[in-house]
């Protein structure tokens, strides 16, 4: 194979070697969509979407997940650390004999191209399916939020997580602003003349960023902690009473402390919303602190990629290192500690969540509006019901963000690759399809009403597939003797009862009589997790005997 013979051609080379088969398959998905359009107008039936539906975005679903997909690639953000203090550009890519600002400007440039020409792409396919959509201002909008994804995630940082919530504030600032300028109906000149400065500045940001990240120019914001005599007196406790409760506190040490900061660094900007709208309608009230409750369970899909990460900083960064797979324990006790980590950080994610609302509430002069709305509530259903309502919907919110952070993790404890990052594209396409999918059931009455009718169905099948892999696992878990018969026992028991007190709960909060209660049962069913979470020990096995 000949050699590339340019800092251009070996940057290009580099993603077109990785990611050929993604754009085969978006190659391949376009001609199917122009073979559907050309066969139903061969037919007499054009398709014609007025007003637009959800049929839109189901359509262009796919090209969306795409546009998600060329951010990572060309952010770097497959191959790193997103939650790091390092950069997530490539070191290897900093041996090329290339300069920084190549280093730093063809993968802006490729990325930009590529956003740009898949918006384009897009757009001409929405107006042949009879939709019109702007063509130039949002195209340059897609390169210049790849260009400052690019500049911010390469960027070095002190803390664990401030890339993170850098990355996501900049980005949903500009977001804000461009949302701001489509309400007011702004120009695209003037559109074209805000967005189109961005991009050398983000070019800027980045070679800087790659500057630091090559010479490995790391800050440390941690103070006197991070001197190795500081880190050697806090890192060495006292005698531990058993091997599990040492590797739970190693756990804790090396991943607990993630998802509590990147609440901790969000929260003072979320709540300073409630001191800019406390003199608006309540719904924006409502709508700051709804965003506030989904923080952690959103930054734990971020914090859930380093639980199953044994060795961040190696090539192979989810193989098991030789201190982890030499553990004098079995594969469920290190598992165990994961599991006790993820409820131990959740916990402190949600004290300062708990904490953080009382005070902004009491600070900003919206405590009163908020104090209505539970009166309303316990008028409506009753103090007790209204009571238990708000129980469940703090202690669900309490449970996804645990379950974000293991109910993946026998994914990445698989140590496969393609494994880890097939699962990211098919929950990516998953998030973006849902919206469109659900706005189409709304929008179609009949649909809507074959939906319904069919729900009972469908969640009896997913409970049928849930049981059956449930069954599976806990065979191959028994043949292979990861768990001991009492707790396979003891595990089945406790997830029984916990599916049974959820169930009562609900049938006595939600008494509607066009709710069956059948229906909460399998919805109780489906809402404990077990096959997945069961099946991370089999994964951490495989991968620690590989």
């Amino acid at each position: 194979m000949r050699s590339p013979q340019s800092p251009a051609q070996a940057i290009a080379w580099e993603f077109r070697r990785r990611h050929l088969r993604v754009l085969i398959a978006l190659a391949g998905y376009l001609l199917v969509l122009a073979a559907i359009k050309l066969l139903m107008r061969g037919l007499g039936q054009p398709i014609t979407l007025e007003p637009p539906d959800g049929r839109v975005g189901v359509a262009l679903g796919p090209l969306s997940v795409t546009f998600f997909y060329f951010l990572a690639v060309f952010s770097f953000g497959l191959a790193g650390d997103l939650a790091a203090r390092q950069s997530i550009y490539p070191a290897r890519m900093f041996t090329l004999p290339v300069t920084t600002r190549a280093l730093a400007g063809w993968p802006m440039l490729y990325g930009s191209a590529v956003m740009a020409s898949l918006w384009l792409g897009m757009a001409l396919l929405a107006r042949w399916w009879d939709l019109a959509l702007p063509v130039i201002w949002p195209a340059l909008l897609a390169a210049v939020f790849l260009a400052w994804t690019q500049a911010l995630t390469w960027m070095p940082y002190g803390w664990r997580g401030v890339r993170v919530v850098v990355t996501v504030l900049w980005l949903a600032a500009l977001d804000v602003i461009v949302l701001l300028a489509i309400h007011f109906k702004v120009s695209e000149p003037l559109m074209i003349g805000f967005l189109a400065p961005q991009l050398p500045l983000a070019y800027l940001t980045a070679r800087f960023a790659v500057a630091r990240a090559r010479r490995g120019d790391i800050p440390d914001w941690r103070g006197m902690r991070a001197r190795p005599a500081a880190i050697a007196q806090v890192s060495q406790p006292g005698h531990f009473p058993s091997p599990a409760r040492a590797q739970l506190w190693f756990e804790w040490r090396r991943h607990g402390r993630t998802l509590p900061a990147l609440v901790a660094l969000l929260l003072p900007f979320e709540l300073a919303f409630l001191f800019l709208v406390r003199h608006d309608p309540p719904v924006l009230i409502f709508e700051t602190l709804l965003v506030v409750l989904l923080t952690p369970p959103f930054m734990a899909t971020f914090a859930a990629t380093m639980v199953s990460r044994a060795n961040p900083h190696a090539r192979d960064s989810y193989g098991v290192t030789p201190f982890d797979a030499t553990r004098p324990m079995t594969s469920a006790g290190l598992i165990g500690a994961k599991l006790g980590m993820a409820i131990w950080s959740t916990l402190g994610a949600w004290l300062l969540v708990l904490v953080a609302i009382p005070l902004g509430l009491k600070l900003s002069g919206t405590w009163p509006t908020v104090i209505g709305w539970v009166d309303w509530l316990a008028r409506v259903f009753g103090t007790p019901r209204a009571i238990v309502i708000l129980l469940l919907v703090f202690s669900s919110l309490i449970v996804s963000t645990w379950k974000q952070l293991v109910h993946s993790m026998y994914i990445g404890l698989t140590g496969r690759v393609w494994v880890i990052r097939t699962s990211w594209l098919f929950a990516l396409a998953f998030i973006i399809m849902i919206g469109p999918v659900a706005q189409w059931i709304i929008d179609d009455r009949a649909v809507a009403a074959g939906v319904w009718t069919a729900l009972p169905w469908i969640l009896a099948a997913l409970v049928g597939v849930k049981m059956i892999a449930a069954a599976w696992v806990a065979q191959r878990l028994y043949s292979s003797r990861l768990l001991s018969d009492r707790m396979l026992v003891t595990g089945a028991a406790g997830w029984m009862v916990a599916v049974l007190l959820l169930y009562g709960l609900l049938a006595w909060a939600f008494f509607a009589p066009l709710i069956p209660r059948y229906l909460l049962g399998l919805v109780a069913i489906l809402a404990m997790p077990l096959a997945r979470l069961s099946a991370a020990p089999l994964a951490l096995a495989w991968n620690r005997h590989r």
